[in-house]
C-alpha cells in the first residue's frame, strides 16, 4: 500500500506528514478548508467535510486504505462503502462500539474491563417520565453527587463534560443545554489520585505495541501536560497493558488507539474514555520514542510491521499551547523563547486564527534523568512564556 486517505485535516493528520515520508507513501486528505493543518502537507487534498461520504468515495478512488483523523463520521453512509469494497482502517464495526460513549462503557462493561459507574439519561428519564422529576432518580441517588454528564457523541477538548454539584445543577444544565437529554450519558464522579493514558497499536495480523504509560494533567478537562513515563507500580502498569490488549484483540483493531484512565485514590484503574485514533497523550512519542504514534498508525493501516514504541530518554514532558483570546497573531516571538529552553521542540499547528481553548500549539521537552520536579519546572516556564500574566 502506498496511498493513504485521511478523514480530517487538522494537526493530527498534519502530523503524520513526517512519517508518510519516511516510509514512502502518500497521503491524500479530506477536509473542508483550505487553511486546515494537514493540507500543507497532503499529496493531494479533497476539500469537504468530515462526515460527506459522496467525498469519501472520491477519496476512496485515490488511495489504498482509509483512516481517520477524528471521529466526526457517518458511519451508515461509510458502511455502503465498505459493502462496495473500500478498505478502512480500524474497520468500521469496531468505530461504531466507540464512537458514542455510551455505547463505548457498555462493551468495555461487556468484556469485564474497569469503569466508572454510569447510566444513559434517556433510560433514566423513560423510568421517572421528565427533567423536572430528577430528583426522584434512584440511579443519580445511588451515585450520588457530585455527578458527571457527557455528551456521548462528539466531545472533545473539553466540550461537552460538566461537572454537576447537586440535583438543581443537574436539572438546570439539562434543561438549558441545546443538547438534547437523550444524548448525555451520566457517571460517577471520580476523585482519582492521577489521570492516566496509553497509545496503542494493532497491526492487521494482531501484533501489539504499547506505549509507556503517561501522566495527563488537565485543566477545565484540556489537557494541558503529559509527564512520560508515568511514575506507577509495574502492576498497575501491567494492568494497563492488559486492558489495552484486551480492548485491541476483542475489537480485532487496526491502527492507533489512545486509552484515558483514573487511577483511583486506592489503586484501582478504571478506563475514563477511548478515542479510535492517535491522541494528544501521545504527542510526545515525536521525538521521545523511536516510533513516533503517527508513523505506527501509518505501519498498522499498511500492513507495515509496528515499530519500537520504547523511550529513547528517561523522562519527557509535553506542554500544549492553547488559544487564550481570538486572534490572528502567530506569536513568532513567543515561539522563539520557547525554542530557546534545551532539548524543547515546538510543533506549530499552522491554524489561521487563535480562539480560546483552542489546541495551537505543542511542546516537548526532553530530559536526561527521570526528575519530576525538573520536568514540571521546564513546563512552568513554557507556559509562563506562552499564557499572558
Amino acid at each position: 500500500m502506498k496511498r493513504v486517505g485521511v478523514i480530517g485535516g487538522g494537526q493530527l493528520a498534519w502530523m503524520m506528514g513526517s512519517a508518510a515520508k519516511k516510509l514512502g507513501l502518500e497521503l491524500i486528505v479530506q477536509t473542508p478548508n483550505q487553511a486546515d493543518p494537514a493540507v500543507s502537507i497532503a499529496n493531494d487534498t479533497i476539500l469537504a467535510a468530515v462526515d460527506d461520504a459522496i467525498a469519501t468515495e472520491k477519496l476512496a478512488k485515490k488511495c489504498d486504505v482509509i483512516t481517520f483523523e477524528n471521529e466526526f463520521v457517518d458511519l451508515e453512509k461509510l458502511s455502503l462503502l465498505a459493502q462496495q469494497g473500500v478498505c478502512f482502517h480500524p474497520h468500521l464495526p469496531a468505530l461504531e462500539l466507540l464512537l458514542d460513549k455510551y455505547d463505548q462503557r457498555c462493551y468495555l462493561q461487556k468484556l469485564g474491563l474497569p469503569t466508572p459507574q454510569f447510566f444513559a439519561l434517556e433510560e433514566e428519564l423513560a423510568h421517572i417520565g421528565s427533567v423536572k422529576d430528577l430528583s426522584n432518580s434512584v440511579s443519580c441517588q445511588k451515585l450520588g453527587f457530585p455527578l458527571v454528564i457527557k455528551v456521548r457523541r462528539h466531545g472533545y477538548d473539553g466540550q461537552g463534560t460538566f461537572i454537576v454539584k447537586n440535583i438543581d445543577d443537574l436539572q438546570s444544565k439539562v434543561t438549558f443545554s441545546q443538547i438534547q437529554p437523550h444524548l448525555f450519558l451520566v457517571e460517577e464522579f471520580v476523585p482519582f489520585q492521577k489521570e492516566l493514558a496509553v497509545i496503542a497499536a494493532r497491526s492487521v495480523n494482531g501484533d501489539i505495541v504499547t506505549y509507556p504509560v503517561v501522566e495527563t494533567q488537565q485543566k477545565q478537562q484540556v489537557c494541558r501536560r503529559v509527564i512520560a513515563p508515568a511514575d506507577i507500580t509495574p502492576t498497575v502498569s501491567a494492568e494497563i497493558n492488559h486492558i489495552a490488549a484486551t480492548l485491541l484483540h476483542q475489537l480485532g483493531y487496526v491502527g492507533v488507539l489512545g486509552i484515558e484512565l483514573f487511577l483511583t485514590r486506592d489503586d484501582k484503574v478504571l478506563v475514563n474514555e477511548i478515542a479510535p485514533r492517535t491522541h494528544n497523550s501521545g504527542h510526545f512519542s515525536l521525538d521521545a520514542c523511536k516510533t513516533s504514534q503517527f508513523e505506527q498508525q501509518l505501519r498498522a493501516v499498511c500492513r507495515l510491521p509496528l515499530g519500537n514504541s520504547q523511550l529513547t530518554y528517561p523522562c519527557a514532558i509535553m506542554v500544549n499551547l492553547l488559544g487564550y483570546e481570538k486572534s490572528q497573531d502567530q506569536h513568532i516571538h513567543k515561539r522563539k523563547e520557547i525554542q530557546k529552553i534545551a532539548q524543547t521542540h515546538l510543533y506549530w499547528y499552522g491554524k489561521s486564527e487563535s480562539r480560546v481553548g483552542r489546541k495551537m500549539a505543542h511542546v516537548t521537552a526532553l530530559l536526561d534523568i527521570c526528575d519530576r520536579h525538573k520536568a514540571m519546572g521546564i513546563a512552568d516556564q513554557i507556559e509562563t512564556i506562552w499564557y499572558p500574566s
